[in-house]
């Protein structure tokens, strides 16, 4: 009779790692940032048009004043008061 031997049995573990995940998180963060500065750069643009308009009525009105004063002037000249 011829002797049989059982094998031990053997397992094998293949472990496999992934790392995609590194490269997204990099676009995403690169994108907020860039979102960042560009609500920054647009918020500022506003910013110094509304302060240039606003110096530009400040100016109008002081003209009219201006204008308001020598009218006066020019009126008393002419009534003599």
């Amino acid at each position: 009779m011829a002797e049989y031997q059982e094998r031990p049995a053997t397992t094998t573990t293949v472990i496999e790692k992934r790392s995609g995940n590194g490269g997204m998180t990099f676009a995403i963060l690169l994108l907020v940032v860039v979102a960042a500065i560009a609500a920054f750069f647009l918020i500022s643009s506003e910013t110094n048009k509304d302060n240039a308009i606003s110096s530009a009525a400040t100016q109008v009105g002081d003209a009219a004043s201006d204008v308001g004063d020598a009218a006066k002037d020019a009126a008393k000249d002419t009534t003599g008061q």
